[in-house]
Formats: structure tokens, C-alpha cells, sequence
């Protein structure tokens, strides 16, 4: 199993991001796929998760009407689109697949800051 995040970066507050994980290594498109974030100090906690088809969606409420989730099957990717960035969003965001014991990927740094 691998998962890549990418997407992540410095951006202003209000501003947007989105991010993306390429999957491989399990059967995607039978898995749900959810994101989580982690910042220092923190333990890290669930932003999203969206069904194997893509048809349920789950927020953590903080990331309710400003991030949406969604993937694509046929690329095996899950992306986060993130607006309206505050700068408590600022964190390593993880995309996790809830297979087994569970597997993550490496993560991607978001900060926000002017």
C-alpha cells in the first residue's frame, strides 16, 4: 500500500488549496479514503472521509462548508479542495486508507499565514 500526498504549501488567510493523494498498492475503488491532519503538540485528527463510490461524505465540523472532498477511481486519487484557509488550518495533512490496520501516507505541510 502507498499513498502520496501532494498540494500542500503557503498560502494567505482566505486563500485555497487542494490537495491530492495518488493511491496504489490495494483496490482503491473498493476502500474508503479519508484525510487527517496533525499539528505539533497535537494528536492528529479527522478532516474528511468519502465512500469507495464517492457518494457519502463526511466533515470534521470545522471543515464543514469550506473543504470538500472527493475522488476520482479511475486514477486512484482523493483530493481535498480547502477554501476559505484560517490560519488554524495550518498542519500536515494525511490521507489515510481504513484498510486492516490502517495506512497512511507520508504527508503534505499546509500553512497559513500573511
Amino acid at each position: 500500500v502507498q499513498l502520496v500526498e501532494s498540494g500542500g504549501g503557503l498560502v494567505q488567510p482566505g486563500g485555497s488549496l487542494r490537495l491530492s493523494c495518488a493511491a496504489s498498492g490495494f483496490a482503491f475503488s473498493s476502500n474508503d479514503m479519508n484525510w487527517y491532519r496533525q499539528t505539533p503538540g497535537k494528536e492528529r485528527e479527522f478532516v474528511a472521509a468519502i465512500s469507495r463510490g464517492g457518494l457519502n461524505r463526511n466533515y470534521a465540523e470545522f471543515a464543514k462548508g469550506r473543504f470538500i472532498i472527493s475522488r476520482d477511481n479511475a486514477k486512484k486519487m482523493v483530493y481535498l479542495q480547502m477554501n476559505s484557509l484560517k490560519p488554524e488550518d495550518t498542519a500536515v495533512y494525511y490521507c489515510k486508507v481504513p484498510l486492516g490496520i490502517g495506512y497512511w501516507g507520508q504527508g503534505t505541510q499546509v500553512s497559513v499565514s500573511s
